[in-house]
């Protein structure tokens, strides 16, 4: 285990090296912010009206048309929502620095731009599968979109074991971790548990995928941050000091902790920027599953809610960990991960502290799993159709159980490779199909909004529909759409 811990960390220390994935990232990032002229501040308000003005936990049920949009939006929320905030951000800050967190801001501000264009080009590349379910995804907009079959395999392939395999181990991982610390419950326990339960809702497929994201979502988080809101009004005058910690810590980490962590702003950059990537997928092309099956009426609008579910993963629930940890004082430079998150609620609660973490890690970690189970099955579909879809679900389980049992470190090194690997094809292709994103953006606002018949309809009748995206182009070559453009 140590061997390859130290080669996994070899292979991370290149990839997420200063010249490799983190430029590329914050460069796609801030690519799209300015193609898309800030399109996350500019329409944020809307975005947070189209998700929240008619909030429903009891809507429609998903089925073969797809989910409602905040079904989707919950799905992708419960998949960014996980140990990533409540593990990931404290192995972050044990490792780069309370800088850390900073550097999470800002790859989560430019995220919001390149997530934004993956939940459309989700939507526009949509289709049906051979059951007549609604799906969608990078691999399909990489292999219509850029018209690469090998490519889309290579992300396909990827994101299997790094959501499917990888990925849900490591959520099972730190629920075990987190449930010995706190109750003494051994870890084959805990991973009996999790798979009994997560069998049950992969069995019910997308119906109950979405009926249970839906749902636990939103009390998972507000749970989760209204406890952290306590602990940071109890300790309300180490609150400023927290914020100046970060932002010392994100430029001389030394003078941040006193030299207790011994991180330099190269460690703080590397961290912050891969667990935010953990923690946010913006750029991995993880999200885009659930939002290609969104029903919006103009593909933008799921656009936006993609924004809304980066910002509320990142800026509330993960903001809510790096604080109760900096105000209680937790940062030490002895403990990581989950441990770390739950000394420092222990510190702000009393007893209860650990249990508190411990509930709350498992309903993220586990809503989590689901999130990621039903991305890795949709690239399964995609390379071999439903004939394997049984045995992926059991090789699923199996590793959830072997979760439990892993090194932490091992886990997350593992973790941030594979999804390292991910990153690039989906990159590529989101770069390369730019033009239509700005097109989508420009005929929801010059268009829809406005009153005037739209050249992007409504998401169902783009599915399944691509030769639609060149009759698009057609319509405004003749009616002059867009002004001094080359189509």
């Amino acid at each position: 285990m140590n061997e390859l811990t130290t080669i996994v960390k070899d292979i991370n220390s290149i990839l997420w090296g200063p010249w490799c994935l983190i430029p590329i990232l914050v460069g796609a990032g801030i690519f799209f912010t300015v193609k898309l002229g800030f399109v996350q501040f500019r329409m944020f308000r809307r975005a947070f009206g189209l998700v929240f003005g008619a909030l429903s936990l009891n809507g429609e049920k998903a089925g073969h048309h797809g989910m409602t949009s905040f079904q989707s939006l919950a799905t992708a929320i419960a998949a960014q929502v996980g140990t990533g905030n409540l593990a990931g951000v404290a192995t972050a800050m044990a490792l780069g620095g309370p800088g850390a967190i900073f550097w999470m801001w800002i790859a989560a501000f430019f995220g919001m731009a390149t997530i934004f264009a993956e939940a459309i080009l989700g939507q526009l590349y949509r289709t049906k599968d051979e059951q007549g379910h609604i799906t969608g995804g990078p691999a399909y907009y990489i292999l219509k979109g850029l018209g690469s079959r090998s490519l889309a395999n290579i992300f396909a392939v990827t994101i299997i074991i790094a959501l499917g395999f990888i990925g849900t181990m490591v959520q099972a991982n730190s629920i075990s971790t987190a449930f010995y610390s706190a109750f003494d419950i051994p870890n084959w326990v805990s991973g009996l548990f999790i798979i009994l339960l997560a069998g049950f809702i992969f069995i019910g497929g997308i119906r109950r995928i979405a009926g249970f994201t839906e749902k636990m979502v939103p009390l998972m988080a507000s749970v989760y941050v209204l406890g952290a809101i306590y602990i940071c009004a109890v300790n309300y005058d180490m609150v400023l000091h927290a914020f100046n910690v970060i932002i010392v810590g994100a430029f001389d980490p030394t003078a941040a902790t006193g030299g207790v962590i011994g991180a330099g702003v190269k460690e703080a950059i590397r961290y912050g920027v891969a667990r935010g990537l953990f923690s946010n997928e913006a750029g991995m092309g993880s999200t885009p599953h659930a939002h290609a099956i969104a029903r919006v009426k103009h593909p933008a609008e799921q656009g936006l809610a993609a924004i809304v579910g980066l910002f509320i993963d990142t800026f509330i629930v993960l903001n809510a960990t790096a604080l109760v940890i900096l105000v209680t004082g937790s940062l030490d430079g002895t403990s990581t991960g989950i441990v770390l998150t739950q000394t420092a609620f222990i510190k702000g609660m009393g007893a209860a502290g650990s249990g508190f973490v411990a509930i709350c890690l498992f309903f993220a970690a586990f809503t989590t799993i689901i999130g990621w189970y039903f991305f890795a099955a949709q690239n399964v579909k995609f390379l071999f159709g439903y004939k394997i879809i049984n045995v992926f679900s059991v090789m699923v389980l199996c590793f959830l159980m072997m979760g439990s049992f892993l090194q932490v470190e091992l886990v997350w090194e593992l973790a941030d490779m594979f999804n390292g690997l991910m990153v690039i094809p989906n990159i590529i292709a989101v770069i390369g199909l730019y033009k239509l994103v700005e097109r989508a953006l420009k005929d929801y606002e010059g268009n829809f909004l406005t009153g005037k018949r739209p050249l992007f309809g409504p998401s169902e009748k783009l599915t399944n529909r691509f030769a639609n995206l060149q009759q698009i182009y057609r319509k405004q070559r003749r009616k002059n759409v867009y002004e001094n453009e080359d189509n």
